[in-house]
Protein backbone atom coordinates (compact mmCIF):
# COMPACT_ATOMS: atom_id res chain seq x y z
CA UNK A 1 0.00 0.00 0.00
CA UNK A 2 1.11 3.26 -0.85
CA UNK A 3 1.08 5.95 2.59
CA UNK A 4 0.25 9.98 2.07
CA UNK A 5 2.72 10.18 5.25
CA UNK A 6 3.64 8.47 8.38
CA UNK A 7 0.41 9.28 10.32
CA UNK A 8 -1.41 6.80 7.66
CA UNK A 9 0.71 3.98 8.82
CA UNK A 10 0.36 4.63 12.26
CA UNK A 11 -3.59 4.71 12.04
CA UNK A 12 -3.36 1.30 9.89
CA UNK A 13 -0.86 -0.51 12.39
CA UNK A 14 -3.42 0.57 15.43
CA UNK A 15 -6.37 0.04 13.48
CA UNK A 16 -4.98 -4.10 12.54
CA UNK A 17 -2.80 -4.57 15.50
CA UNK A 18 -4.50 -2.92 18.06
CA UNK A 19 -3.10 -4.12 21.73
CA UNK A 20 -0.15 -5.68 20.39
CA UNK A 21 2.71 -4.35 22.00
CA UNK A 22 4.68 -1.66 19.66
CA UNK A 23 7.56 -0.30 22.62
CA UNK A 24 9.50 -1.16 25.61
CA UNK A 25 10.95 1.02 27.69
CA UNK A 26 13.73 -0.52 29.96
CA UNK A 27 13.98 1.70 32.51
CA UNK A 28 17.62 0.47 33.82
CA UNK A 29 18.20 -1.16 31.22
CA UNK A 30 17.02 -4.48 32.62
CA UNK A 31 13.36 -3.54 34.32
CA UNK A 32 10.28 -3.17 32.30
CA UNK A 33 9.63 0.82 32.64
CA UNK A 34 6.70 0.84 30.41
CA UNK A 35 5.03 -0.76 27.73
CA UNK A 36 2.99 1.15 24.42
CA UNK A 37 0.60 -0.62 22.52
CA UNK A 38 -0.11 0.46 18.49
CA UNK A 39 -3.00 1.62 19.96
CA UNK A 40 -1.99 2.97 23.09
CA UNK A 41 0.52 5.35 20.35
CA UNK A 42 -1.94 6.30 18.45
CA UNK A 43 -4.09 7.85 20.82
CA UNK A 44 -1.12 9.55 22.90
CA UNK A 45 -0.18 11.04 19.47
CA UNK A 46 -3.24 12.42 18.77
CA UNK A 47 -4.28 13.91 22.01
CA UNK A 48 -0.28 15.39 21.51
CA UNK A 49 -1.21 16.46 18.27
CA UNK A 50 -4.32 17.91 19.16
CA UNK A 51 -2.59 20.02 21.68
CA UNK A 52 0.12 21.50 19.31
CA UNK A 53 -2.65 22.01 16.94
CA UNK A 54 -4.27 24.47 19.63
CA UNK A 55 -1.20 26.38 19.81
CA UNK A 56 -1.02 26.83 16.44
CA UNK A 57 1.98 24.36 15.83
CA UNK A 58 1.17 23.14 12.60
CA UNK A 59 3.72 23.64 9.76
CA UNK A 60 6.25 25.34 12.21
CA UNK A 61 9.24 23.29 14.05
CA UNK A 62 8.57 21.42 17.65
CA UNK A 63 11.92 21.35 19.75
CA UNK A 64 11.81 17.82 21.60
CA UNK A 65 13.86 17.44 24.95
CA UNK A 66 13.51 14.31 26.37
CA UNK A 67 15.10 11.73 29.00
CA UNK A 68 15.32 8.02 27.23
CA UNK A 69 11.77 6.99 26.81
CA UNK A 70 8.47 6.30 25.73
CA UNK A 71 7.37 10.17 26.12
CA UNK A 72 10.10 10.80 23.17
CA UNK A 73 8.39 8.29 21.07
CA UNK A 74 4.76 9.43 21.70
CA UNK A 75 6.05 12.86 21.22
CA UNK A 76 7.73 12.57 17.90
CA UNK A 77 4.55 11.06 16.73
CA UNK A 78 2.38 13.43 18.16
CA UNK A 79 4.19 16.05 15.60
CA UNK A 80 3.54 14.55 13.07
CA UNK A 81 -0.21 14.29 13.74
CA UNK A 82 -0.18 17.88 14.65
CA UNK A 83 1.32 18.81 11.17
CA UNK A 84 4.34 20.26 13.29
CA UNK A 85 8.29 19.80 11.97
CA UNK A 86 10.01 17.39 15.09
CA UNK A 87 13.37 18.79 15.79
CA UNK A 88 14.70 16.28 18.45
CA UNK A 89 17.49 17.50 20.51
CA UNK A 90 19.86 16.39 23.69
CA UNK A 91 17.94 17.64 26.36
CA UNK A 92 20.05 20.39 28.91
CA UNK A 93 21.55 20.23 32.03
CA UNK A 94 21.40 22.56 34.77
CA UNK A 95 23.45 25.80 34.84
CA UNK A 96 25.64 24.14 32.11
CA UNK A 97 26.14 25.41 28.92
CA UNK A 98 24.37 24.19 25.79
CA UNK A 99 26.24 25.35 22.71
CA UNK A 100 24.72 22.57 20.16
CA UNK A 101 21.00 23.06 21.73
CA UNK A 102 21.52 27.06 21.77
CA UNK A 103 22.86 26.51 17.70
CA UNK A 104 19.88 24.48 17.18
CA UNK A 105 17.15 26.56 18.76
CA UNK A 106 18.77 29.80 17.08
CA UNK A 107 18.19 28.00 13.40
CA UNK A 108 15.31 26.28 14.42
CA UNK A 109 13.86 28.78 15.91
CA UNK A 110 10.87 26.65 17.29
CA UNK A 111 7.08 27.46 18.54
CA UNK A 112 6.78 24.74 21.06
CA UNK A 113 9.06 22.84 22.57
CA UNK A 114 7.92 19.17 24.05
CA UNK A 115 9.29 18.04 27.53
CA UNK A 116 8.90 15.53 30.14
CA UNK A 117 7.91 16.25 34.17
CA UNK A 118 10.70 13.43 34.21
CA UNK A 119 13.38 15.78 33.00
CA UNK A 120 13.86 18.06 36.41
CA UNK A 121 16.43 19.82 35.38
CA UNK A 122 14.82 21.48 32.54
CA UNK A 123 13.04 25.42 34.16
CA UNK A 124 12.28 27.06 30.64
CA UNK A 125 13.07 30.23 32.30
CA UNK A 126 16.68 29.38 33.18
CA UNK A 127 17.15 27.81 29.71
CA UNK A 128 15.13 30.49 27.74
CA UNK A 129 17.62 32.84 29.66
CA UNK A 130 20.97 30.46 28.58
CA UNK A 131 19.14 30.08 24.57
CA UNK A 132 17.10 33.53 23.95
CA UNK A 133 15.60 31.51 21.32
CA UNK A 134 13.16 29.61 23.08
CA UNK A 135 12.64 32.38 25.63
CA UNK A 136 9.18 32.87 23.87
CA UNK A 137 8.46 29.28 22.59
CA UNK A 138 5.81 27.75 24.56
CA UNK A 139 6.45 24.84 27.10
CA UNK A 140 4.20 21.65 27.13
CA UNK A 141 5.03 18.77 29.42
CA UNK A 142 3.69 15.96 27.41
CA UNK A 143 3.13 13.29 29.97
CA UNK A 144 0.54 15.51 31.97
CA UNK A 145 -2.01 15.99 29.05
CA UNK A 146 -5.13 14.10 29.49
CA UNK A 147 -5.49 11.84 26.86
CA UNK A 148 -9.36 13.13 26.58
CA UNK A 149 -7.63 15.41 24.40
CA UNK A 150 -7.50 12.94 21.45
CA UNK A 151 -11.19 13.65 20.63
CA UNK A 152 -9.88 16.78 19.28
CA UNK A 153 -7.51 15.81 17.28
CA UNK A 154 -8.33 16.51 13.17
CA UNK A 155 -6.24 15.11 10.38
CA UNK A 156 -3.94 17.64 9.28
CA UNK A 157 -3.96 16.44 5.80
CA UNK A 158 -0.50 16.15 5.54
CA UNK A 159 0.96 15.61 1.56
CA UNK A 160 3.96 13.31 1.26
CA UNK A 161 6.38 16.12 0.36
CA UNK A 162 5.13 17.54 3.97
CA UNK A 163 7.80 18.09 6.50
CA UNK A 164 8.01 15.57 9.06
CA UNK A 165 11.46 16.09 10.30
CA UNK A 166 14.38 18.28 10.98
CA UNK A 167 17.33 16.30 11.42
CA UNK A 168 20.46 18.16 12.64
CA UNK A 169 24.36 16.88 12.22
CA UNK A 170 25.81 16.11 15.60
CA UNK A 171 28.06 19.27 15.68
CA UNK A 172 31.07 17.75 16.55
CA UNK A 173 33.05 19.39 13.70
CA UNK A 174 31.07 21.99 13.11
CA UNK A 175 28.12 24.23 14.19
CA UNK A 176 25.07 21.69 13.31
CA UNK A 177 23.08 21.79 10.36
CA UNK A 178 20.01 20.91 9.95
CA UNK A 179 18.79 18.75 7.01
CA UNK A 180 14.79 19.19 5.65
CA UNK A 181 13.17 15.19 6.34
CA UNK A 182 10.18 15.27 4.45
CA UNK A 183 7.37 12.07 4.92
CA UNK A 184 8.29 10.88 1.61
CA UNK A 185 11.72 10.89 2.22
CA UNK A 186 11.08 8.62 5.89
CA UNK A 187 8.67 6.16 4.17
CA UNK A 188 10.97 5.66 1.16
CA UNK A 189 14.18 5.10 3.89
CA UNK A 190 11.57 2.79 5.99
CA UNK A 191 10.67 0.98 3.15
CA UNK A 192 14.58 0.65 2.06
CA UNK A 193 15.34 -0.96 5.19
CA UNK A 194 12.71 -3.13 5.72
CA UNK A 195 13.74 -4.65 2.21
CA UNK A 196 17.16 -4.90 2.77
CA UNK A 197 16.93 -6.17 6.79
CA UNK A 198 13.96 -8.61 5.96
CA UNK A 199 11.68 -7.16 8.61
CA UNK A 200 8.47 -8.80 9.18
CA UNK A 201 5.46 -8.10 11.77
CA UNK A 202 7.40 -10.67 13.47
CA UNK A 203 10.49 -8.76 13.89
CA UNK A 204 11.45 -7.92 17.04
CA UNK A 205 14.62 -4.66 17.27
CA UNK A 206 16.01 -4.02 20.59
CA UNK A 207 18.15 -0.27 20.99
CA UNK A 208 20.12 1.79 23.07
CA UNK A 209 20.98 4.47 20.61
CA UNK A 210 20.01 7.89 21.47
CA UNK A 211 16.26 8.70 20.26
CA UNK A 212 17.42 11.94 18.70
CA UNK A 213 20.01 10.90 15.97
CA UNK A 214 18.94 9.22 13.30
CA UNK A 215 20.61 5.98 13.98
CA UNK A 216 18.30 5.32 16.72
CA UNK A 217 15.26 7.05 15.95
CA UNK A 218 15.02 5.99 12.28
CA UNK A 219 16.23 2.35 12.89
CA UNK A 220 14.72 1.74 16.37
CA UNK A 221 11.46 3.71 16.56
CA UNK A 222 10.33 4.25 12.99
CA UNK A 223 11.20 1.03 11.62
CA UNK A 224 9.71 -1.46 13.66
CA UNK A 225 6.22 0.40 13.40
CA UNK A 226 6.53 0.65 9.79
CA UNK A 227 6.86 -3.34 9.79
CA UNK A 228 4.07 -3.78 12.13
CA UNK A 229 7.13 -5.22 14.90
CA UNK A 230 7.91 -4.35 18.01
CA UNK A 231 10.61 -2.90 19.82
CA UNK A 232 12.40 -3.02 23.55
CA UNK A 233 14.81 0.52 23.68
CA UNK A 234 17.39 0.87 26.63
CA UNK A 235 19.26 4.34 27.54
CA UNK A 236 22.58 4.44 26.11
CA UNK A 237 23.80 4.98 30.10
CA UNK A 238 22.36 1.57 30.82
CA UNK A 239 24.26 0.14 27.92
CA UNK A 240 27.65 1.92 28.65
CA UNK A 241 27.17 1.15 32.30
CA UNK A 242 26.74 -2.63 31.81
CA UNK A 243 27.58 -3.57 27.94
CA UNK A 244 25.77 -7.38 28.55
CA UNK A 245 22.21 -5.56 29.15
CA UNK A 246 22.00 -4.84 25.65
CA UNK A 247 23.15 -8.79 25.10
CA UNK A 248 20.39 -9.50 27.57
CA UNK A 249 17.51 -7.99 26.14
CA UNK A 250 18.56 -9.53 22.87
CA UNK A 251 18.28 -12.92 24.80
CA UNK A 252 15.23 -12.35 26.91
CA UNK A 253 13.03 -10.61 23.96
CA UNK A 254 14.46 -12.83 21.14
CA UNK A 255 15.09 -9.84 19.28
CA UNK A 256 15.71 -10.22 15.49
CA UNK A 257 17.27 -7.15 14.56
CA UNK A 258 19.60 -4.97 16.28
CA UNK A 259 23.12 -2.88 15.66
CA UNK A 260 24.52 0.02 16.74
CA UNK A 261 28.97 1.64 15.91
CA UNK A 262 31.66 -0.54 15.80
CA UNK A 263 33.01 0.33 19.20
CA UNK A 264 29.40 -1.08 20.82
CA UNK A 265 30.43 -4.71 19.44
CA UNK A 266 34.35 -3.92 20.56
CA UNK A 267 32.90 -2.91 24.05
CA UNK A 268 30.76 -6.34 24.72
CA UNK A 269 34.35 -8.48 23.50
CA UNK A 270 36.28 -6.39 26.13
CA UNK A 271 33.96 -6.24 28.96
CA UNK A 272 31.31 -8.61 29.10
CA UNK A 273 33.19 -11.84 30.56
CA UNK A 274 32.79 -15.33 31.16
CA UNK A 275 30.13 -15.13 33.84
CA UNK A 276 27.42 -12.57 32.23
CA UNK A 277 27.96 -14.87 28.49
CA UNK A 278 26.66 -17.28 30.45
CA UNK A 279 22.64 -18.20 29.97
CA UNK A 280 22.70 -15.77 26.95
CA UNK A 281 21.05 -16.98 23.79
CA UNK A 282 21.28 -14.96 20.95
CA UNK A 283 20.24 -17.45 18.12
CA UNK A 284 17.30 -15.23 17.00
CA UNK A 285 19.19 -12.47 16.46
CA UNK A 286 19.14 -12.29 12.11
CA UNK A 287 20.58 -8.95 11.34
CA UNK A 288 23.19 -7.22 13.54
CA UNK A 289 23.94 -3.97 12.11
CA UNK A 290 26.98 -1.72 12.18
CA UNK A 291 27.50 2.02 11.06
CA UNK A 292 27.76 5.82 11.89
CA UNK A 293 31.43 5.25 12.38
CA UNK A 294 33.98 2.69 10.45
CA UNK A 295 32.57 -0.78 10.66
CA UNK A 296 36.06 -2.85 11.56
CA UNK A 297 36.08 -6.89 10.19
CA UNK A 298 38.53 -7.67 13.17
CA UNK A 299 35.99 -5.98 15.44
CA UNK A 300 33.14 -8.50 14.04
CA UNK A 301 35.44 -11.28 14.00
CA UNK A 302 36.20 -10.76 17.51
CA UNK A 303 32.34 -10.54 18.15
CA UNK A 304 31.63 -13.33 16.55
CA UNK A 305 34.32 -15.67 18.49
CA UNK A 306 33.44 -14.33 21.43
CA UNK A 307 29.86 -14.65 21.73
CA UNK A 308 29.39 -18.22 19.27
CA UNK A 309 28.39 -20.17 22.36
CA UNK A 310 25.56 -17.99 22.84
CA UNK A 311 24.56 -19.00 19.22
Amino acid sequence: MLYRNLIDVVQERSAEWTEKTAYIFLSDGEIEGERLSYAGLDRRARAIGARLQELGAAGEPALLLYPPGLDFVAAFFGCLYAGAIAVPAYPPKNNREQPRLAAIAGDARPRVVLTSSALPAVDPGAVGERIPALATAQWVATDRLDEELAALWRDPGIAADGLALLQYTSGSTATPKGVLVSHANLLANQEMIRSAFGQTAESVVVGWLPLYHDMGLIGNVLQPFYVGGSAVLLSPQAFLQRPARWLRAISRYRATTSGGPNFAYDLCVRRVGPAEREGLDLSSWRVAFSGAEPVRGATLSRFTEAFAPAG
